[in-house]
Order: structure tokens, then C-alpha cells, then sequence
């Protein structure tokens, strides 16, 4: 507990020993009602006297109808009418649901301040001598060179110059997978170096490094309201006006056919106790920052409580292949040699042939190979662009490339039947076999999918891949629809398609790695990306990012949204269900000061605690 949700605590037992003192009192020893007013003024002035003057305060700056004022009122009222107990008692139960509140409130701030400790404290700067100091990280320019010791937060972006260690990237993605960092390995602000000393040449400006740009999208979070926030909000500005109203004219109005004026005066005094819409106003909000909370521990960074709700109304979500359901690494998948070839030696040809290309299929065979490669048995490197290359290995002619080079040298081969990049290779003239390079699937995409399907989602892939890969992965992860050979702007047409298509009140999903696919993420309804563990461009275009590019974070992130709707129609039917019930019991006699109480305090506990169980995030993980 903070030290003024102490103190509130301390006023709380204080004013409750007091009232039973003065209950106990006043039963034993009967008092002339001067003395009786005076002794239960002590603790009713004790735990209310702050709400007297915000309701005074209110009132001198003209805004006038709150919560303050609702009680101050009633229970100001509940004295005249010498209901001494009654007032006390109003106002002090009052006060422990406002505790309660406070406590939760806090409690769910907490969640968020969890990932608030991510913030680095200091950077140890290094000198041009070799010596370190420890400076603010906004003082360290582009250029320079810290040190990050095991146990230290990495305090800016940059790519590591010296040492070799591991990172604990648990307060970004939510997970407690660490990565490995080397000698030109590029790492950003808010992970932990868990082993290893490591000299970072710092690449960006702290105000624009990963950290930085994630702590100021959760704490502005809150500034993008949901529709039913706006509503409550909305609601209350004019509620709270009618029904004191409402309270006058319960007063007056049958007052004067019955003369009954105490009786009635009494009964708008419960009105307006019941009234009070502290239930909604405080747990509406309470519940989507309860939401947004509990994402981001999974490690999954919504901007808003107005893109949870939209979330949550998500009927469709739309995929960019490459580097969203696949690795978008370039991987051998298949070798398929000739007869009389091994598979070692196929592999060995191709790498060496290959070995002189930057291409990232070239790369992907030197790295399948594994070992080092002699640059000398290799001579007359010919590029061609678009089917391949040629060279002479160990002295002998050989071809490396597609089925359309292998045509153009009248070579004859077996063609792979996989879909997937194949390259053919032959030397002097004679066919050597076919390797085939895929994008592997990412080892969480299937099982998204099927989390998806299972709730009710429809799933489209949208790539410019060919039809036959396209094809390939839509029928292995069981997405509904596929399209493919697109180019950015062809993705936007079908986004714009599948847009009208939609159910009505519902909302589309685009999910991309949030740098070739900002167009689209911007398009959608909401614009989900893949955060590449900080990407600026993901964090730029998307409503919401996924900080460790995981899509089996996508249905968690939909439960989240659903769960948190959820909540808020509960809160929402029950506190206005319960309040129109008293509100009736009330006007008609049957609803005392006490039911008030419980209508008011009662209600508003039973939706803060609802609106609590946004903040277990615990299970959902699995």
C-alpha cells in the first residue's frame, strides 16, 4: 500500500472505533440530540471531511455534480434528518470502497510499472583511454561506445564491437528465451546481460531507441479511449445532473399531495445515495488499463483501450507470409542427388559454385554446408542474373541455378516436384541432383492458426510468393483463403475486398512484419506487427506489436481483448441492473440507507473486483 492508501486505512479504523464507541454510548446512556449531533459529528467528520470540501471545491469552481457532491449531500441530509448513524455509516463504508479502489487501481498500475522497470538507469560511457563513466543515457551521442556488465540493463540500441554474452529479452517479448550477442550482432535498449561483457557502439539517440519508444507507448496507452470508456464518461457527465433532479423531484413533488415531507426527504436522500456511478466510472477504465497491463507481461504492446475493444470485435484476420508465418530466412530443406552422387558432395558443389554470391540463396547453401570453403578451387565465377550461376570447381565446369538454366545448357534433369526454390546443378554437362530452399514456417504459426480457427476466426494469407508455395502453406496450417504473387499495393486492393466482405460490427485484422507491410497495417481495422524485438517500423504502422514475433500471440492477445469486453458488459449490466432495481426500492420506501450503501459501495467493490481479473495473465500464457 502507498503511504496515503495507509493513512486513508489508518482514518478508516479510527472512525470505525469511534462509531462503536458512540453507538454503544448512546444506547446506554440516553443523551439530549445536541450531544447525541456532537458525538457522532466526531467520526463522520473524521472519515468524511475530505469529501466535504472536494464537494465545497466542486461546487466553487462550478463543477458541481460528482461523486463528492452525492454524498455530501446525503449524508449531510441523513444529519438533518437526525439519522446521525445512518451518515456516519454512509460515509464510512463510502471511504473503504474508495480504499478499495485506490488499492486496485494501484495494483494494476503496478503491472504496467513491472514493464516500466525496463528503463535503463545509467550507461557506462567509454573513453577513448579505455576508461568508463557512468552517465545519463540521454547523454550518449550516435557514435560513442558503452559497456554493459552481466546483470546491467543495455541502456541503448547499437551493435556489439567486443565480447560475447546473453540476453535476457524477458521485460520486451514476455518470454524467458534468451539471445545469444556477439561481435557485430545488432541489440537494442531493455534487455539484461546475463553473462558476458559487452562494448556496444551506440546506434541511435536514447529518445529514439527501443526503450524509449515502448515506455512512451504503454504510458500514452491510456489516452486512446474505447467506446465504452467514451461512453461512460459521456453517461456520467449527464446522469449524475438527472438524478439530482430526480432527487428533488422525489422530495417535493409527492410531498406536497401527502405532506408526508420528512418521509419523502428522506427517501430522495437514498436516492441519491444509490445514484452514485462510481461503479462504472471507475471500472470501466480500471478493466481495459487492466487489459493492457496484462498484454504487454505476455509481451504484446496495445496503444490502446480503443484497439483492444476493436480486437475483440475481430471476425477476420489477414497474414503476410514471409516473416510473419515463415522465418523469412532462406533454409535448405530437401537435397535430392542424382544416382552415383551423396548428398555431402551435392551440397559441397553447390556451396563452392555459390560461394562467391551475395544472394541470400547462395548464403543459405553455404550455411547448410557448414565448413569452412577453400576460395581457391574456384575460378571463373559467371553471374547470371535471374537463373543462376556458373564456375569452374576443382577444374571442372559447373552449372548452378533454375530449371530454366539448366534448358539453356541443354542439360537434362529431374525436376522437383516440392514447391519451393529449387536449385539444379550439374557439372560438365552432367546432372548432379537439386537442393530445395524454403522459407520454413515458423514452429508456433500452425498452432496460431488453429487457435484461431478455434475461435471463430477466418483466416486469408495474402504473399507474393508463388501460387504453388502459397498453396503449400495455406493447405499445411489450414488457412481459409490464400492469395499470392502480390505486390504491396495488390494486398491493399484485397484488404480493401475483404473489408467489404466483413460481417457487419465486425473488424479486420492485418498481421505483417510492420516494414514492408505498413500500407496494409494502415488500411486494416487493426494493424497487428511483428515487432522484430523492437523494429521502429512496427512500432511505427501498428496498432498492435508483438514484441518477440511470435504469432501464437495473437489468439493469447484476442482472448485478452474478448475477455476484457467481457468484463466491462458485465460490469456495466450489473451495476446499472442493480442500481434501476434500488433506485425503485428507494423511491417507493422499500430501499433504506443501508441498501444505498451496498447499491453504491457494494456494487462498486463487486466491479473493481471484476474488473480485476484482467490482471491475471498467468494462464493465458500456455
Amino acid at each position: 500500500m502507498t503511504k496515503k492508501q495507509k493513512r486513508m486505512l489508518r482514518r478508516i479504523l479510527l472512525s470505525v472505533a469511534l462509531l462503536i464507541a458512540v453507538v454503544l454510548l448512546c444506547s446506554l446512556i440516553p443523551m439530549p440530540w445536541p450531544l447525541e449531533l456532537a458525538l457522532y459529528l466526531i467520526p463522520y467528520l473524521v472519515i468524511g471531511h475530505d469529501v466535504l470540501r472536494k464537494a465545497f471545491l466542486g461546487i466553487a469552481h462550478g463543477e458541481v455534480f460528482d461523486e463528492n457532491f452525492l454524498m455530501a449531500i446525503a449524508t449531510v441530509g441523513a444529519v438533518l434528518v437526525q439519522e446521525y448513524q445512518e451518515a456516519a455509516a454512509v460515509m464510512l463504508f463510502y471511504q473503504i470502497g474508495e480504499l478499495f479502489q485506490s488499492y486496485a487501481v494501484g495494483k494494476s498500475r503496478k503491472s504496467i510499472s513491472e514493464l516500466m522497470d525496463i528503463r535503463p538507469d545509467y550507461a557506462n560511457l567509454v573513453a577513448p583511454d579505455g576508461s568508463t563513466t557512468q552517465v545519463d543515457p540521454e547523454q550518449v551521442a550516435v557514435g560513442d561506445v558503452i559497456l554493459v556488465r552481466p546483470g546491467e540493463k543495455v541502456p541503448l540500441d547499437g551493435t556489439v564491437l567486443e565480447g560475447t554474452g546473453t540476453l535476457n529479452t524477458s521485460a520486451l517479448t514476455g518470454e524467458s528465451r534468451p539471445r545469444s550477442a556477439a561481435p557485430g550482432d545488432e541489440v537494442i535498449s531493455g534487455c539484461v546481460s546475463v553473462d558476458g561483457l559487452l562494448k556496444i557502439q551506440v546506434s541511435k539517440p536514447f529518445a529514439q531507441s527501443t526503450v524509449a519508444r515502448i515506455l512512451d507507448l504503454v504510458e500514452n496507452s491510456s489516452l486512446k479511449k474505447a467506446k465504452a470508456e467514451n461512453f461512460i464518461t459521456k453517461f456520467a457527465r449527464y446522469y449524475t445532473p438527472a438524478v439530482c433532479i430526480g432527487a428533488v423531484a422525489l422530495a417535493v413533488i409527492p410531498s406536497l399531495f401527502t405532506g408526508e415531507w420528512l418521509v419523502w426527504f428522506q427517501r430522495a436522500l437514498t436516492f441519491l445515495v444509490i445514484s452514485c456511478p462510481c461503479a462504472l466510472v471507475i471500472s470501466i477504465p480500471l478493466t481495459f488499463f487492466g487489459g493492457i497491463g496484462g498484454a504487454s507481461r505476455c509481451g504484446i504492446l496495445v496503444k490502446g483501450g480503443n484497439y483492444l475493444e476493436a480486437l475483440a470485435e475481430t471476425k477476420t484476420i489477414v497474414f503476410d507470409k514471409t516473416g510473419t508465418l515463415t522465418q523469412g530466412v532462406f533454409q535448405v530443406a530437401h537435397l535430392s542427388p542424382a544416382q552415383g552422387v551423396s548428398e555431402a558432395a551435392l551440397l559441397e558443389t553447390a556451396a563452392l559454385a555459390e560461394s562467391y554470391s551475395n544472394h541470400p540463396i547462395s548464403k543459405s547453401l553455404r550455411q547448410a554446408f557448414g565448413q569452412p570453403l577453400d576460395a581457391a578451387r574456384v575460378t571463373e565465377v559467371r553471374e547470371i542474373p535471374g537463373r543462376g550461376v556458373t564456375a569452374k570447381v576443382d577444374g571442372k565446369a559447373v552449372a548452378a541455378g533454375s530449371a530454366r538454366l539448366m534448358e539453356e545448357l541443354g542439360i537434362s534433369f529431374a525436376a522437383e516436384a516440392q514447391p519451393g526454390t529449387v536449385v539444379y546443378l550439374a557439372q560438365e554437362g552432367r546432372f548432379l541432383g537439386s537442393i530445395l530452399i524454403s522459407d520454413l514456417e515458423k514452429p508456433t504459426a500452425k498452432a496460431a492458426i488453429q487457435g484461431l480457427r478455434r475461435q471463430g476466426i477466418r483466416t486469408v494469407m495474402l504473399t507474393g510468393d508463388s501460387e504453388a508455395v502459397a498453396r503449400q502453406v495455406a493447405q499445411d496450417m489450414q488457412i481459409d483463403e490464400a492469395h499470392a504473387q502480390l505486390l504491396p499495393g495488390d494486398k491493399v486492393e484485397w484488404v480493401e475486398k475483404l473489408l467489404e466482405q466483413k460481417p457487419e460490427r465486425s473488424t479486420l485484422a492485418f498481421v505483417g512484419d510492420g516494414i514492408n507491410d505498413a500500407p496494409v497495417l494502415s488500411r486494416a481495422d487493426i494493424g497487428i506487427a511483428m515487432g522484430s524485438l523492437g523494429s521502429d517500423a512496427a512500432i511505427e504502422a501498428a496498432d498492435i506489436v508483438l514484441m518477440d514475433d511470435d504469432p501464437a500471440k495473437i489468439p493469447l492477445a484476442l482472448r485478452i481483448a474478448r475477455k476484457c469486453r467481457r468484463i466491462v458488459y458485465q460490469n456495466i449490466i450489473f451495476a446499472l441492473g442493480v442500481k434501476a432495481v434500488c433506485l425503485l426500492l428507494g423511491a417507493v420506501g422499500i430501499a433504506n440507507m443501508w441498501w444505498a450503501v451496498f447499491a453504491d459501495v457494494g456494487v462498486m467493490v463487486l466491479a473493481v473486483l471484476n474488473a480485476t481479473r484482467m490482471l491475471r495473465v498467468s494462464r493465458w500464457r500456455a
